[in-house]
């Protein structure tokens, strides 16, 4: 089996639980030199989807409300599996869709950042069913395939746009929701967050390492590279607050984020 075959065949997977599995599995498999170093099928152009939940567009969703109740809290954990589970295909995708054009460590970052997300999932999803709920349950909208879909032709594009930014508004933001968990005396959730929270500064510092290797690679200008890809390719806003010790702590300085920040 082919690096890239093992890769398309878990991203046709729609089932989630089935898709955590296979994750784990490709992983496992890659570790132990199971998999050939061969891009020799094309990448999806979309993951297989679940039959929920719902995907609607960013400005469709409900309202969430206060973390205070049970029900808000419900509502953001439900968000934030989606974001882990659709995180898991892009980790896979960047592996399959660009690792012929970089080092083995390259793949061998992304695979275990596919491995972390379908961690998180699984965590997140667990505590859904322990508070009565489920993924799925709820609707939830397809803002980050998008950004994948609109940066497929460019792996320097890709990485600046998904760790850099995406994840990294989630470095700023966390550390809040955990704060709000706890004041609702939710510390299971909230153990969970802090959890995902500290894997996510690796997440965006593998993104950042290999954008500014691919940017040595072509001989141009991180910082400035990166400020024309987010302003061609972007359509989102970049606006604080930032949390600089933990995107510092990532490698995605200051240099990067303030030029475009608004």
């Amino acid at each position: 089996m082919t690096l890239a075959r093992a890769i398309a065949a878990v991203l046709s997977i729609g089932d989630p639980q089935r898709h955590v599995m296979a994750t784990r599995a490709l992983v496992r498999d890659w570790r132990k030199g199971r998999l050939a170093w061969d891009f020799d099928v094309a990448m999806p152009d979309e993951p297989a989807r679940p039959a929920a939940p719902e995907l609607r567009r960013p400005g469709d969703m409900p309202k969430r409300g206060k973390i205070g109740s049970e029900r808000s809290r419900i509502a953001m954990l439900h968000a934030l599996a989606h974001i882990e589970y659709v995180a898991i295909a892009l980790a896979l995708d960047a592996a399959g869709r660009f690792g012929a054009g970089f080092p083995r460590a390259f793949v061998d970052d992304w695979l275990s950042v596919a491995a972390d997300e379908a961690m998180h999932f699984a965590l997140l999803d667990r505590r859904l069913k322990a508070m009565g709920s489920h993924y799925g349950a709820l609707p939830a909208h397809d803002g980050l395939w998008q950004s994948a879909r609109a940066t497929a032709h460019d792996p320097l594009a890709r990485l600046a746009v998904v760790p850099m930014v995406l994840e990294a508004r989630g470095l700023d933001v966390t550390p809040a929701t955990v704060d709000r968990f706890r004041a609702a005396e939710d510390e299971a959730s909230a153990r969970i967050l802090t959890r995902i929270y500290t894997d996510e500064i690796r997440h965006v510092s593998v993104g950042t390492r290999w954008f500014e290797w691919g940017c040595d690679e072509a001989r141009v200008e991180s910082h400035t590279h990166w400020k024309m890809l987010i302003e061609q390719g972007f359509r989102g806003a970049i606006h604080p607050p930032f949390n600089d010790s933990a995107r510092q702590a990532a490698g995605l300085t200051q240099e990067y984020y303030l030029a475009v920040a608004r």
